[in-house]
């Protein structure tokens, strides 16, 4: 411990750094160097309350800011892992969608790496039951009107095999298609619909 720095001092910036998160709705870098500063003020706090045979303030203190510690931890992770799924889902369920942006990529740990890739494949998985169906990767905010739509493409992404053949998507193209041909191409920002 620095002599300017309090217990649970570090945790309080983790919790600082998840509602700034919130507020300006972006995902910040994990903060590898934080979160392992509060694990060792963890175990120092430990070995302090391990020594003391009688309970004096100071040791209730060291137990508080423990459990408080322990608890701004699992927020700070479960916040980034909220954020994380809603990322999973904004994006349709393309997961290499997600983990292609570098920017997106250069912001997560590999555990959350790991968590993103273990969950699409849960999703996979679900959804292999009953996915003739109902495709649950769709969006829902705004249903469907009508069977076929119009699209404009903004971004190039090759040949793609739909129910009545194979499209070739080009850069400035117009088409009508039916719409769950194409849906995960327009959450993931290929296509346009006009």
């Amino acid at each position: 411990m620095t002599d300017t720095r309090q217990f649970g001092d570090l945790a309080t910036q983790l919790i600082m750094e998840s509602r700034r998160s919130t507020l300006t709705d972006t995902l910040l870098k994990y903060n590898d160097n934080i979160v392992r500063s509060i694990i060792r003020e963890q175990r120092d706090l430990e070995k302090m309350t391990e020594t003391g045979q009688n309970v004096t303030p100071a040791m209730l203190i060291y137990q508080t800011t423990i459990v408080r510690n322990k608890r701004c931890l699992l927020a700070y992770h479960k916040h980034r892992l909220d954020r994380l799924r809603d990322m999973y889902w904004a994006a349709g369920g393309a997961l290499p969608h997600i983990l292609s942006n570098q920017d997106i990529r250069s912001k997560l740990s590999p555990h959350e790496v790991d968590f993103l890739r273990q969950y699409s494949t849960s999703v996979m998985d679900y959804r292999a039951g009953f996915s003739n169906e109902l495709d649950i990767t769709a969006s829902i905010t705004h249903p469907p009107k009508d069977l076929h739509v119009l699209v404009h493409v903004i971004r190039d992404c090759g040949v793609i095999q739909t129910e009545l053949g194979t499209i070739d998507f080009q850069k400035g193209q117009r088409f009508m298609v039916r719409r769950a041909d194409i849906e995960h191409l327009i959450v993931q920002g290929y296509l346009e619909e006009v």
